[in-house]
């Protein structure tokens, strides 16, 4: 009985991942027997995920689930508030409601997501940060801050700010028009924070703003749709002087929103940015190999953003902020998709161009994949439903992707 608090960690994880799948609810979907698995099955074959965090094989008898269920409740903390600010990986639809080429609100996007429809992710269910949230133990996904429902107490829980296209400089995304950038998102914020006091009184107000969850996803877009165009205004810079000129843009955001109250944030690095399909068309790749001049350019950045991370924790009092390392969570995707039931790794499930699909992103107008849950990328840019459990399981409560604790540590403390 000694892993008896993991039996229930690992228990709550899968319970809440599965529950808010509508193929299991209305079953379209089975587990394996025997197992506790948050991977979404297939009726007739049924196969089991060997990576940690993702199936748990529960030593006592079938009845350990009622055991547990009154752990689980006893174990519920105050569910705290999230604030989500970020690009397409986390964009949960303000898109829809600016004028803008980046957009992802028609089928088969969000297919996979409750209720089928598309909400403007850039992906067929859920992002990383609809995940954690929901592991966190929030009931309904984060509304995005453009979203017309978007007001009075719904605001208590959170919103998402996250933008298409959108990144640390406000030059970023200039090719595709319309996009909300990290410091138009924080005057957003700051927007929020006002009616959150108005609604609470200071005193409340700031306890809830300080008690949060702070989430950002940033940089991508900088080099994708910024420093990697032919027109870009950061053009005539070396890859790295531009990772300087992000960490410090960066540095300062972050600053003005822990300014603003905010203490426990992830920050989430770039991920293998030379391996997705876009740049495996771009850069001509023959057989599915990454870009080692991107993937090098990304890791620069993404070392000074760690070491930004360790000096906000020096220097700021009180501050949580931990550092999420998609670049190694993804990456052990590609090298080792078997492992996490991939079997199509350098390809998008929808989009087309090239041999990769990986120029023009998802729509109607394309045949989609025989099998997305294949499938580690949705797009040429976008992981699949599938890959965001598995990322989401790494920061959630894994070891060795998140320092200096993974975030369901940080919602503890």
């Amino acid at each position: 009985m000694a892993n008896f608090p993991n039996c229930i960690l690992g228990f709550k994880f899968v319970v809440t991942i599965r529950c808010a799948d509508s193929g299991f609810r209305d079953g379209r979907f089975s587990s394996c027997v025997g197992s506790f698995s948050s991977q979404r099955e297939d009726k007739v074959l049924c196969y089991e995920m060997e990576t940690r965090g993702f199936r748990l094989t529960c030593l006592i008898p079938r009845f350990c689930i009622l055991l547990l269920l009154p752990w689980v409740a006893t174990a519920q903390r105050k569910l705290p508030a999230i604030f989500v600010f970020g690009d397409s990986l986390s964009d949960a639809g303000n898109n829809n409601y600016i004028r803008t080429l980046s957009k992802a609100n028609s089928p088969p996007n969000g297919m996979d997501f409750p209720g089928g429809y598309a909400t403007g992710r850039f992906t067929n269910g859920r992002t990383t940060v609809d995940i954690i949230g929901q592991l966190a133990g929030l009931t309904q996904f984060l509304p995005p801050y453009l979203a017309p429902n978007a007001t009075g107490k719904l605001i208590l829980n959170g919103l998402n700010y996250a933008s298409g296209a959108g990144g640390i400089l406000d030059s970023t995304g200039y090719i595709l028009y319309g996009r909300i950038s990290f410091n138009k998102q924080l005057d957003y914020f700051a927007n929020t924070k006002a009616q959150i006091i108005n609604q609470l009184g200071e005193v409340s107000g700031m306890e809830l703003i300080s008690n949060a969850l702070y989430s950002t996803n940033l940089g991508s877009n900088d080099f994708l749709n910024n420093y990697y165009q032919p027109l870009s205004p950061i053009a005539n810079l070396t890859a790295s002087q531009v990772s300087s000129l992000l960490i410090k843009e960066y540095h300062g955001q972050l600053m003005r929103l822990y300014n603003m109250g905010a203490r426990k944030v992830v920050v989430a690095s770039l991920g293998p940015l030379g391996c997705i399909p876009f740049q495996l068309t771009f850069r001509l790749s023959r057989h599915g190999e990454c870009s080692d001049k991107v993937n090098a350019e990304v890791r620069d950045f993404n070392a000074g953003l760690f070491a930004m991370v360790e000096q906000l924790n020096a220097e700021l009092p009180g501050a949580k902020f931990i550092y999420a390392d998609a670049y190694k969570g993804v990456l052990e995707m590609i090298q080792n998709p078997s492992a996490y039931g991939f079997k199509v790794v350098d390809e998008g499930c929808c989009g087309a161009g090239g041999t990769y699909k990986g120029v023009i992103p998802c729509s109607s107008l394309f045949k989609l994949c025989p099998n997305r849950f294949d499938h580690l990328f949705w797009d040429p840019y976008h992981p699949t439903d599938k890959a965001n459990v598995a990322l989401s399981a790494k920061f959630w409560s894994g070891t060795g992707y998140t320092w200096p604790v993974n975030v369901q540590q940080l919602l503890m403390s």
